[in-house]
């Protein structure tokens, strides 16, 4: 079974670390303080940064644990709500309640996404995991996920396009990576 990317700052390091984009969305990450500032909800960096697979469209996606959603929301409001392209909405996903805030810093877009789940059980985090799997695995995936991406496939499309798989992308990579036991 395939190592996690850690729930430490390891999502993280791999900005910090990384290329030209992804070191200015590491700082604006900093910069913002929405790590420490979310600290108890679990805040996890997933999505495409981390991978190194972001294009110009790309978001910064925090996911986070949070079993009172109408307290993430008033945090969430009073946090960023005056930050251009502020918006927040609740809305259910997969049966499940969920928040999702969107603004503008830096340059970046954020998006933040709770729910009353744990960070390292949600859809995007499972997702980041696989999606790191693959690119780890098989190097020559990146540059073929990046060219669908730019081409308006989401990176869940991208990846199952990729392997041949149909349906739901986002529940098809899940039981990929369940039946190949990254997950």
């Amino acid at each position: 079974m395939h190592k996690p990317i850690s729930r430490s700052k390891h999502s993280l390091d791999r900005l910090k670390f990384g290329d030209w984009t992804q070191k200015c969305a590491f700082k604006a990450i900093e910069n913002i303080n929405i790590m420490e500032d979310l600290q108890q909800y679990t805040p996890f960096l997933c999505g495409t940064f981390p991978l190194g697979i972001h294009t110009e469209a790309s978001d910064l996606d925090i996911i986070v644990e949070a079993q009172d959603l109408s307290a993430f929301a008033e945090k969430i409001r009073s946090l960023y709500g005056g930050f251009d392209a502020f918006s927040i909405k609740r809305k259910k996903i997969r049966n499940h309640a969920v928040v999702k805030a969107n603004f503008l810093y830096q340059d970046f877009e954020f998006e933040l996404f709770g729910q009353a789940q744990p960070v390292h059980q949600q859809y995007a985090y499972l997702h980041l995991i696989i999606e790191d799997y693959l690119l780890q695995s098989f190097p020559s995936l990146k540059p073929l996920v990046k060219v669908l991406k730019e081409n308006g496939f989401n990176t869940e499309e991208a990846f199952c396009e990729l392997l041949g798989l149909d349906g739901n992308p986002f529940e098809q990579l899940i039981h990929y990576g369940k039946r190949i036991r990254i997950i």
